[in-house]
């Protein structure tokens, strides 16, 4: 019985501190990560604006081989929607391509149903860096209620690593492919 109370009581405490942390922690996030790739700014927007690249390169995508995906929308345009239902780690889900600047940036509104409801703003931006190549930002935004803004503090740092990762997937793709340069 003392064990019982004491795991009990273990347990009590730390949901209080997560609750009482979460207080903190602002509901608000932002995650951003760039990279240079070795070719022209033209070249790589024109593979990142077609959302149905991702499974190439992106983590996230390919975190499930198996997942249903549905597109509605000319991929590429605005109003493009990229639907996915998966395992638990893929989740459930739809991106929408919201607005596109011609090789410079597209914004994607990304709304997630499983595991977790919410909604995320993701830019990617193309600009051009020295000896021809092209640096890419991404950043994803969004806002997620009490208490579970203290998976922030859990959350930020993993997806980081996993947008490194994509970025890094990106760079190879893009890197292996010809460059056109008008020497």
């Amino acid at each position: 019985m003392d064990i019982i109370l004491t795991v009990v009581t273990i347990v009590a405490i730390l949901l209080a501190l997560i609750l009482v942390l979460a207080a903190f922690i602002s509901r608000d996030y932002v995650i951003h990560r760039a990279a240079h790739i070795n070719a022209p700014r033209e070249e790589v927007f024109d593979f990142i604006r077609y959302l149905r690249n991702q499974e190439l390169y992106s983590k996230w995508v390919m975190a499930d081989p198996d997942m249903k995906r549905t597109f509605y929308g000319t991929d590429g345009a605005p109003g493009f929607v990229y639907a996915w239902e998966g395992d638990d780690k893929a989740g459930k889900g739809e991106q929408e391509i919201m607005a596109i600047r011609e090789n410079e940036s597209i914004d994607i509104e990304v709304r997630f149903e499983r595991p977790f409801k919410g909604i995320a703003a993701v830019n990617m931006t193309t600009t051009d860096a020295p000896r021809g190549r092209t640096r890419v930002s991404w950043s994803m935004s969004g806002t997620n209620p009490y208490p579970l803004n203290a998976l922030h503090l859990l959350f930020r740092g993993a997806l980081g690593r996993d947008m490194e990762t994509s970025l890094e997937n990106l760079r190879e793709i893009l890197e292996k492919q010809p460059a056109r340069h008008a020497d």
